[in-house]
């Protein structure tokens, strides 16, 4: 007996209100099979699948998946089977899935299935229910056969990123793995100890296995400053001010200096006899 997801609640209103958009260059572009005519049209379909799904960090020649791309292009499946498919493949499986705790996996999940993040953590704590109750291949068919799928997609349409107000594309920003998962890889590469332990226990002999765990240490406390943020319009500002109020000083001199006048004197040189001078 599967345990059904868990009732929650939306953190705001704004999820059951539909939006008044104005369509501009932001504007995601839909992509659906009942308008295909031709086999570039098939061939649109399936990179906005795998950009939706894969996101655009996977996109790679050995990741595509010859099978679901036949069978698309001959429209033995649907829109909504291609995209089931893509999230039951390996891909799929190491690069997302066994990278990221269930919450966050549920997260990217329902950026890429529903075209939305998740409300709230609450939501994230139910889905990730059926993660462990049903498996990878579960989630996903829980996703695609949801009714927010279905009356957002359907069959025919490829998943986008629904009501986009600012910021990139869901694909564009989420990287393929989380902190937990970088911090759990290094304590894993090297060894979890630290280079005090390393010292002090003589468990370590030669210099080589020492320097493994310096990173550990060294990665802990890199991650512990915190450098103070510059904030350049307001420093600019700071500095114009003080130009502007800056006070110069008075360098004229109460008494001037009385200026002396210089005569000239008359120099006897042993050059009088020069003709055409006179002489005295």
């Amino acid at each position: 007996m599967s345990i059904p997801v868990l009732n929650y609640k939306p953190s705001s209103q704004n999820q059951r209100v539909e939006g008044y958009e104005v369509p501009s260059e932001d504007t995601p572009v839909m992509y659906r099979l009942a308008d295909a005519t031709s086999d570039q049209d098939i061939d649109e379909i399936i990179w906005a699948g795998y950009r939706q799904i894969f996101s655009e960090h996977l996109i790679l020649e050995r990741y595509r998946q010859p099978n679901l791309e036949s069978q698309m292009r001959n429209r033995a499946i649907n829109v909504s089977d291609f995209i089931r498919g893509l999230g039951k493949t390996e891909v799929y499986w190491e690069e997302v899935a066994e990278t990221n705790s269930n919450y966050r996996l549920v997260d990217i999940s329902f950026k890429r299935f529903l075209g939305r993040a998740t409300y709230n953590k609450k939501e994230q704590i139910a889905w990730s229910i059926i993660i462990a109750t049903k498996g990878l291949h579960g989630f996903i068919d829980a996703l695609v056969d949801s009714d927010e799928y279905q009356q957002n997609f359907g069959n025919d349409i490829v998943p986008y990123q629904r009501r986009r107000y600012e910021g990139r594309p869901f694909n564009l920003v989420n990287p393929r793995y989380g902190a937990d998962f970088r911090n759990r890889m290094t304590i894993r590469n090297f060894g979890g100890g630290s280079y005090y332990t390393a010292r002090t226990s003589g468990g370590y002999a030669t210099s080589d296995e020492i320097r493994k765990v310096i990173p550990t240490n060294f990665m802990a406390m890199a991650g512990g400053i915190k450098t103070e943020e510059r904030n350049y319009q307001r420093t600019v500002a700071r500095v114009t001010s003080q130009v502007k109020n800056m006070e110069i000083p008075d360098m004229t001199r109460e008494s001037p200096t009385p200026q002396v006048s210089i005569k000239p004197v008359e120099v006897a040189l042993p050059y009088r006899y020069v003709p055409g001078r006179k002489t005295t």
